[in-house]
């Protein structure tokens, strides 16, 4: 009786192509912690945003991070229709806030920032009035909020998104005494410092800061530049979970926030997390399809009962 034996030649190339699987995923998740780690790394709030050198009128002028705490929810302002509000009853809606700091007679800075920001965002598929809101806010205390509505109606025709204009609010100073530090104390509170000139304008940096729903500061994002995937990061990472698809939410965890790019990179920790589960997996895979290899060969061996097999009888010369 012929006995059979498992195909030895399917598990060695199983088990060959499981060894390039595993050797490949380790110098994929090898190549990206390299990389994370040569890349500067910074605490928050100390990462650098000003240079040496610079001019007289922007001494003074920068970002300081105050990652994690609230802005000021009480402090009352002035809407783009004339009523008084304040950034507790804009959050009331659950939203994050995306936040700009300037002034709306800025000759060039603040136009360049909220000009770019609209740009890349009508390229997001999150909407403003949907998934954020966009809330800008005049640190000159005597701008009118009629100038602030006019510049909310421009900004609202530039985007082209309906709704849009339920999470756009264009803020100003409530005009008394008290009212006119409100801007400055929720610029401090941000970290947003800057100057007034001799000549009435203002001296001040190029930043959008990312308010999640309870009022804490989750991001900064600097410039006059806004890559749309960095944009919808910086959102979905502002709504902490509610906002974006679960593959937004699982591509955020692959990634940080990086200052010195000024833009998401890949975290090798957690890429090196996704490595090792699908090593696992592949493993796990290749484990079972080898032991039902060897099962299913197992099962279609003839059944031996150990007696020798019978010897015909010599023929008769």
């Amino acid at each position: 009786m012929i006995q059979r034996t498992p195909n030895l030649c399917t598990s060695r190339t199983v088990r060959h192509a499981l060894g390039v699987a595993v050797a490949a995923l380790a110098v994929w998740t090898a190549d990206a912690a390299s990389q994370q780690m040569s890349m500067p790394a910074h605490a928050p709030g100390q990462a650098p945003i000003s240079a040496e050198g610079v001019a007289p009128e922007l001494e003074g002028v920068t970002i300081i991070e105050h990652l994690g705490d609230r802005v000021p929810l009480e402090t009352a302002l002035v809407l783009d229709d004339g009523s008084t509000t304040t950034l507790g009853e804009l959050l009331k809606s659950g939203r994050p806030l995306m936040l700009h700091m300037g002034y709306y007679k800025c000759p060039m800075l603040c136009t360049l920032v909220l000009n770019e920001a609209i740009r890349s965002l009508q390229k997001v598929d999150l909407s403003i009035g949907r998934d954020f809101d966009l809330v800008s806010i005049s640190v000159n205390p005597q701008e009118s909020w009629e100038l602030a509505g006019a510049k909310k109606k421009g900004y609202i025709a530039e985007y082209e998104r309906a709704g849009s204009d339920r999470g756009v609010h264009f803020l100003t100073a409530v005009q008394s005494e008290q009212g006119a530090l409100a801007p400055a104390q929720i610029a401090d509170a941000v970290g947003f410092q800057y100057r007034r000139l001799p000549d009435g304008e203002y001296s001040h940096p190029a930043m959008l800061a990312m308010v999640a729903a309870d009022g804490r500061i989750v991001r900064y994002l600097y410039g006059v530049k806004f890559e749309p995937a960095t944009m919808k990061m910086a959102i979905v990472e502002a709504g902490e979970g509610r906002i974006g698809t679960p593959l937004d939410r699982f591509i955020l965890w692959c990634h940080q926030y990086d200052a010195s790019s000024q833009g998401y990179v890949v975290f090798a920790f957690r890429l090196m997390q996704v490595g090792g589960a699908i090593t696992v997996v592949v493993i796990a895979s290749g484990l079972l399809v080898l032991f039902l290899r060897g099962t299913r060969a197992a099962a279609l061996a003839p059944q031996s009962d150990g007696a020798l097999p019978p010897t015909s009888a010599p023929r008769p010369s």
